[in-house]
C-alpha cells in the first residue's frame, strides 16, 4: 500500500500551484492533498492496532502443552498445515492394545464342573470329561467392604528410670492421636492427589465402597497433618532439583478459595519439585532456585525466569513458533511472515544438526558452527521493512536473542519445556477437577504430597509403597523415612516396612 505524507505529495502541490488551474480547482487539489495525508495515517494507525489484537490473540491460546515434537517439525514439508501421512493399511499400531503380561503365580485354583449342557440343558452327569481343559489365569481385586476392620488398640505404659518418666509402647497402626488407620490414611492420599479426586468424591467413595465413614473436614485435616509430617520429604527432593544441571520450569493458575494463586513446578529428571504462591513474580523463582543456579534453566518466555543468574538459559521454541504459526494462519497473504517462519525454521533444524554432531566436533570446530548458526540468526532479525505482524514477531524473537540456541551445543538438552508442560500438567488437571483449595495450607499441602508423588513416579518407586513405609517410620519414631533411606532398603526390607 502507498502511504501518503506531506513529503511525498509535496512535487503534486508544486505542479498544480504552477498549472493553469482556476483558484478553485488548486483548493480543491490541495484539499484532497490533505486528506489523503490524514487517510494514509489513520491506515497505518489501524494496521499496527491490527497487528496488536492479533498478537494478543495469539498470546491468550498459545500456552496450550506442545507435543513431544518439535513445533517446527510437525507436518510434512514446508506447510504446516498439510496433514501428517497415514500409516499403511495391515496390521495394527506399534504399541496399540494391552500388552502381554508373564502369568502371575495363582493364589488359588478352581475347576469348574461340567454336569449340564449349556446349550440343550442335556445331563452330563454320567458322561466321562475330554482329555483336554480350558485353562485361564484370572486376576481380581477383593470385593467391596462389608464393613471396616475395627481395631481396639491398647499400649503398656512403665516407668522409664532413665528418662525418670512414664513412657507409653509405640504403634505403627495410624498416626498418634488418629482414629483412621495408615492403610485407610494411604489410600485417601492416594486418591486425592494421583488420582485427583475431590474431596466430596472421596468421601463418598470411603463411604459407599469401603464402608468408612469420615466427613470431608476429616479428611481434610488429614491430608494437611499428613502433609505436614512429609514436608521434610519435600525439602530431599528440593535439594536434589537445585542440584540437577537441567532444571524444567513451569506455572499454572491455581485458585485458593476464589482468589488467583499460581502452583508452581521446577523438576530435573528424577525429582519434581511443587510450590504454591499467591504470586507469579520472581522472587518465587528465586526462593526455589536461589539467586545464581550453576546449571541450564529451561523455560518458557515468562520474564519471572530471568532473576536467577544461570550458566546457561534454554527458552522453548516451541511456544514461539506456535505464534507464528497462528499469524502465518490468520495473514494468508503476509507471504513475508511465511518466509520468516521458514529460515527460523531452518536454522533451529540445523541447530538439532549441530547438537548431534557436538560430541564428535572439537571445541574450536563447535564454536565456530555455533557463531556460524547465531550470524544467520542476526541477520534474519535484520529483515528488511517488516510489516507490522512481522516486525512484531521479531522483536519477540530478539527479546530471547541470548536462549535460542542454547541447545545446540548441550548434549541431551531439549530446545523446548514439554518435560515442564509435562510436571506441571498434573497440577492443571487437578485444578480442573477440584477447582483449587479452600485454604492457602490445603494448596501447600497438595504442593508437598504432589512432589513426593511425581518424584516417586518418576525413579520408579511405588508411591503408596513409600508413603505407608514413611508414615510407619514416623509413628515409631517421629520422623518421616526419607525417600534416599528407602531406596537403599532391601526388597526384603521394604515389604516388612
Amino acid at each position: 500500500m502507498t502511504v501518503y505524507t506531506s513529503a511525498t505529495l509535496q512535487p503534486f502541490l508544486e505542479q498544480v500551484r504552477a498549472s493553469n488551474l482556476t483558484a478553485s480547482a488548486k483548493t480543491a487539489a490541495g484539499q484532497l492533498a490533505a486528506d489523503a495525508v490524514a487517510l494514509s495515517a489513520k491506515v497505518q494507525a489501524l494496521e499496527a492496532e491490527l497487528a496488536k489484537l492479533q498478537q494478543q490473540r495469539v498470546n491468550e491460546t498459545v500456552n496450550q502443552p506442545s507435543s513431544k515434537k518439535p513445533e517446527w517439525d510437525k507436518g510434512n514439508g514446508a506447510d504446516p498445515d498439510k496433514p501428517p501421512r497415514k500409516r499403511k493399511l495391515g496390521g495394527r499400531r506399534p504399541g496399540s492394545g494391552n500388552r502381554p503380561k508373564p502369568n502371575p503365580e495363582p493364589d488359588r485354583s478352581v475347576h469348574n464342573l461340567l454336569e449340564q449342557c449349556p446349550k440343550c440343558q442335556t445331563d452330563l452327569t454320567g458322561v466321562p470329561p475330554a482329555g483336554d481343559v480350558n485353562e485361564r489365569i484370572i486376576e481380581d481385586i477383593e470385593p467391596p467392604a462389608q464393613k471396616t476392620v475395627v481395631t481396639e488398640e491398647t499400649s503398656e505404659r512403665k516407668w522409664c528410670p532413665s528418662c525418670q518418666q512414664i513412657v507409653s509402647a509405640k504403634s505403627e497402626l495410624a498416626l498418634p492421636r488418629s482414629d483412621i488407620g495408615l492403610h485407610a490414611t494411604v489410600r485417601i492420599v492416594y486418591l486425592w492427589v494421583v488420582a485427583a479426586l475431590s474431596l466430596p468424591n472421596i468421601e463418598k467413595y470411603l463411604s459407599g465402597f469401603m464402608r468408612l465413614r469420615i466427613s470431608t473436614s476429616g479428611i481434610s485435616n488429614l491430608l494437611i497433618r499428613v502433609a505436614t509430617i512429609l514436608a521434610p520429604v519435600a525439602e530431599e527432593i528440593l535439594r536434589d532439583v537445585r542440584q540437577g544441571f537441567q532444571v524444567w520450569a513451569d506455572e499454572t493458575g491455581w485458585r485458593v478459595r476464589g482468589i488467583n494463586w499460581w502452583l508452581w513446578a521446577f523438576a530435573n529428571e528424577t525429582s519434581a519439585y511443587y510450590y504454591a504462591a499467591p504470586n507469579r513474580g520472581s522472587p518465587v523463582v528465586v526462593q526455589i532456585l536461589g539467586a545464581v543456579f550453576a546449571g541450564v534453566l529451561i523455560t518458557d518466555a515468562w520474564a519471572a525466569y530471568n532473576a536467577v543468574d544461570c550458566l546457561f538459559r534454554q527458552t522453548c521454541m516451541a511456544h514461539v513458533f506456535r505464534k507464528i504459526r497462528r499469524l502465518v494462519q490468520d495473514n494468508p497473504d503476509a507471504r513475508s511472515i511465511l518466509r520468516f517462519y521458514l529460515r527460523f525454521k531452518r536454522i533451529l533444524r540445523d541447530g538439532e544438526r549441530l547438537q548431534q554432531r557436538a560430541v564428535h566436533l572439537d571445541e574450536d570446530a563447535l564454536l565456530r558452527s555455533y557463531e556460524s548458526l547465531e550470524a544467520r540468526l542476526d541477520q534474519l532479525l535484520a529483515w528488511k521493512k517488516p510489516n507490522p505482524i512481522l516486525a512484531a514477531i521479531i522483536a519477540s524473537v530478539q527479546r530471547l536473542r541470548g536462549r535460542i540456541l542454547t541447545f545446540s551445543v548441550l548434549p541431551g538438552c531439549p530446545s523446548h519445556n514439554n518435560y515442564g508442560e509435562y510436571i506441571i500438567r498434573k497440577g492443571v488437571l487437578k485444578r480442573k477437577i477440584s477447582g483449587g483449595s479452600m485454604a492457602p495450607r490445603g494448596a501447600q499441602a497438595y504442593a508437598i504430597l504432589i512432589s513426593i508423588a511425581q518424584t516417586c513416579h518418576l525413579r520408579k518407586i511405588s508411591f503408596p509403597s513409600f508413603l505407608l513405609a514413611s508414615l510407619r517410620h514416623y509413628c515409631l519414631t517421629g520422623k518421616p523415612l526419607l525417600l534416599s533411606e528407602y531406596t537403599s532398603f532391601s526388597d526384603h526390607e521394604k515389604a516388612a516396612a
